[in-house]
């Protein structure tokens, strides 16, 4: 019997260390990355861009500028795969009427996806519909 109890401790204490490190694939983007979304001229809407700060733990990146829940904030969250292939949510609030289409009145929510690609040192993606946006991350140095 105690020969059990010590198996299935020593199975535990393995099970649980495993799950404590991270996955070196997933773990390959992670750091902190300048991060810059602009958007073009779009009718009736001034182009603009924007930086800000994204970080990556464990392959999943969130980034956001400005205070949650004001106009002109905008957050992106994703998951980066071991590839560098990345499907980035952005949520925000409009900031200036005249830099949204349709001059929506700030603080109206927005949503959209973000196709992206990273490489060891950079990543750029796009918006995947509606206006004409570009998403581009440089990794910091250590």
């Amino acid at each position: 019997m105690a020969k059990i109890l010590t198996s299935l401790g020593l199975c535990a204490m393995l099970a649980c260390g495993s799950a404590a490190r991270a996955d070196p694939a997933a773990a390959a983007f992670d750091g902190t990355w300048s991060t810059v979304v602009s958007c073009a001229l779009a009718p009736g809407a001034v182009p603009y861009s924007y930086e800000f700060t994204s970080t990556v733990a464990n392959g999943v990146l969130h980034g956001e500028r400005g205070v949650k829940g004001t106009p002109g904030w905008l957050q992106l969250d994703g998951h980066i795969q071991p590839d560098g292939a990345a499907d980035i949510a952005a949520h925000g609030l409009v900031g200036k009427e005249r830099a949204a289409v349709g001059n929506l009145p700030p603080g109206t929510p927005y949503h959209y996806r973000i196709d992206a690609r990273f490489s060891e040192k950079t990543g750029e993606g796009h918006r995947v519909k509606g206006r004409t946006c570009t998403v581009t991350f440089s990794r910091r140095s250590a």
